[in-house]
Formats: structure tokens, sequence, C-alpha cells
């Protein structure tokens, strides 16, 4: 596969919505745009509001006025754990810590960006096959993957058959690989970790962005990276435990060992 291939700028979106959901429960959130960098992604006191748990993860969550809720292991947890056993899970043993491998982040990246405008639990449901179809998100595969790849991706129904965002993934692999030269994905994200964190009592409380994620997002964009706005990064941040908006209370909160609790 020649990685000089053209890949296309288009935006057709093929599946973010009804086609890779014909039910309807996990296609675009109330208010988003198909084609949007951000979306649903920002959070929303209305809704989940982390990177693992936008619009329609909070059915049948008990009232807490957004502080932390109780599970029945006696845990307290921030309220969107509890929308769906994925989320649960997801919560419990992923969201938050540190990822130190190029591969794991460039996953991190390539999924914030796959979920604007979509809930996550979509991409927790779809991660197997995002997983197989992106040869585990390896970042050298995925800078070889040419226009049959992208024509490929988007015949797959076990993914979200958008072009943006496959062929910003491709892109975002091949600047990943020029990264190198400067210390690799991984320090280059770890480079605009603030200097403090959020200590939300409340969903309301947790910011949709701040400074720095802002600045990652400029400067990924600057070095050829696509779908990576400030809420974007914001969310990035979170999974990877650069910032802990876990609610205080929750059992999960200083878990990365990088925050106090």
């Amino acid at each position: 596969m020649s990685a000089e291939q053209d890949l296309g700028a288009g935006e057709q979106d093929l599946g973010a919505g009804a086609a890779d959901d014909p039910t309807g429960t996990d296609g675009l959130a109330a208010g988003a745009t198909a084609g949007g960098e951000e979306g649903a992604s920002a959070r929303s006191t209305a809704v989940a509001p982390a990177a693992g748990a936008p619009a329609g993860g909070m059915a049948g969550v008990p009232e807490s006025g957004g502080g932390p809720v109780v599970g029945e292991d006696g845990r307290a947890r921030t309220p969107w754990a509890y929308g769906h056993p994925l989320l649960l899970d997801y919560y419990d043993t992923e969201w938050g810590l540190p990822v130190t491998t190029e591969s794991g982040m460039f996953e991190r990246l390539s999924l914030e960006g796959f979920q604007a405008g979509l809930s996550w639990l979509t991409i927790l449901r779809k991660r197997p096959r995002f997983r197989e179809v992106f040869a585990d998100f390896d970042v050298d595969a995925v800078a070889a993957f040419d226009g049959s790849d992208v024509d490929r991706l988007l015949a797959d129904p076990g993914i979200i058959r958008h072009r943006g965002k496959i062929e910003a993934c491709i892109r975002n692999a091949r600047a990943a690989v020029d990264l190198r030269e400067d210390g690799g994905l991984v320090a280059f994200i770890e480079g605009f970790a603030p200097e403090t964190t959020p200590e939300p009592r409340t969903l309301a409380e947790v910011p949709t962005s701040s400074p720095e994620s802002v600045a990652l997002s400029k400067a990924l964009k600057k070095r050829g990276f696509g779908f990576v706005g400030p809420t974007t990064m914001y969310a990035l941040f979170e999974a990877v435990g650069i910032v802990d908006t876990h609610v205080l209370g929750s059992h999960m909160r200083g878990a990365s060992g990088r925050w106090p609790r």
C-alpha cells in the first residue's frame, strides 16, 4: 500500500448515526453536527460529562445532584459510570489512568476524535472492531494505510463510518511518526500537562476545556493532526489522567498517581 496515495478530503458521514446504529439509540447527540470536530463531546450538565460518558449514558442513574453516586458494591463514582456495564468497567479500570505507550496514546487520541458528536458508549461498543481494523492502533501500520484502506473502512459497519474522521486518523498516524524526532506522541501531549487539576464536587463543576487543551489543540494542528479540537483534547487529558475530573468522593479520585485525592 502506498502511503502517498490520495486519501481524499471529503467529510462525508456514511454512518455516524442511522447507518451505524439502526436503532438510533447511539447516533448523534442532541445539538451535534455530523461533521463537527467537537460536537457532543463537549460536556453538559444534562448528560454524562466525560470522555467516557457523553449523551445517552445516564438512564437509570440515581439522582445525586451531579455528585458521587454509591454503587451496589459500596463504591462511590462519578454519576456517568452507571449508565451501562461497559461504562462502569471503563470507569473502574481505565478512565483517568496513565497511558505511556505510543499505540495506547494514539488509540485514545483516535477514539476521542471518532467520538465527536456521538456517545462514548457507542465507541466502547465498537472499540474491539476499531482495534481489529486499525491494526491495534499501531502507528506505523496505520500511517501506511492508503485510499483502498479508506474504502475498506467506510464499508465496515463495525466502526464509525465517517470519511473525515477515518482520513484524519490516518493523517494523525503519519504526524505521530514525525513527532518521534521530538520525543514522540506521549511526551508531546504530556508537555501540555497543567500544574493543577480541577476538584469538582459535581458534574456541573467539570470544565470542558482549559488553556492547556487549547494550546495542545493548536500545536497538534500545526503538526498536521485533525479532529483535535480543545474540547476533544481536554477529554483526552481526562481519559489518560493528565487531569483528574473524578468528582470528589469517587473511589477513583487520585487513581492516576499524578494528583492527590
